[in-house]
């Protein structure tokens, strides 16, 4: 049995995340700002007032967890706003980069010490990170902050390899969920489901690797 802690667990991709880890017989804590009737019902150990965007936050909530050893860490805390050169709003944008690039790496920053040998970290970001595949333009925060995840992940794989801690860059696909008002084209559920395949695969020869859920790799 794992143990496994996820970033934005109340719903969503996060929520799903809890729900089949728990059936594969993992201890799940959940980590969330404000919870719901659906984590707390899952039987998960879920940890609340965690917001990810505000450092001093998360300086005072993580070290409640001092004493768990984690095998896998997945920051899957994220938001979405769209900004164009018409309708710009550098709070936005600034907010996505606390939540979406400086969150995640706060987070592994502070439970680094609890990662096993051989434990993994999950990033979920997003192929709007990816320079090369930009062919439409807008999106302004939520591009350049899953950018600056994608090269602060990177930096992670190197730093955390001498731990034995691989880490991957995961996009989850155009996914039904809240965030893109239930328009993707692929469920929670499957979603999900192959981003655990993913994370399965994953190992410190492929550590940094930018990820598809699909098994596809994304380019820079």
């Amino acid at each position: 049995m794992a143990t496994v802690v996820i970033t934005g667990a109340n719903r969503g991709i996060g929520l799903e995340f809890v729900k089949q880890y728990l059936a594969n017989g993992h201890k799940v804590i959940a980590l969330c700002r404000n919870s719901s009737d659906e984590l707390n019902q899952t039987g998960a150990q879920v940890v609340d007032k965690v917001d990810v965007s505000n450092p001093e936050c998360l300086e005072k909530c993580l070290p409640a967890l001092s004493d768990i050893k984690i095998d896998l860490l997945i920051n899957n805390a994220g938001v979405l706003a769209d900004e164009s050169l018409d309708d710009f709003n550098t709070a936005t944008i600034e907010y996505q980069f606390r939540v979406n690039a400086l969150g995640p790496i706060h987070v592994t920053q502070l439970l680094r010490h609890q990662l096993n040998d051989g434990a993994k970290v999950a990033l979920i970001t997003s192929r709007m990170g990816s320079v090369e595949d930009n062919t439409s333009g807008g999106r302004y925060g939520y591009r350049m902050s899953k950018a600056a995840l994608n090269i602060a992940g990177v930096s992670l794989a190197h730093d955390l390899k001498s731990q034995g801690v691989a880490v991957a860059l995961l996009h989850p696909g155009y996914v039904q969920t809240e965030m893109v008002n239930y328009g993707g084209d692929i469920s929670a559920t499957e979603s999900v489901t192959k981003l655990m395949q993913r994370i399965e695969e994953l190992n410190l020869t492929n550590s940094g690797s930018f990820w598809h859920s699909n098994g596809q790799i994304l380019p820079w």
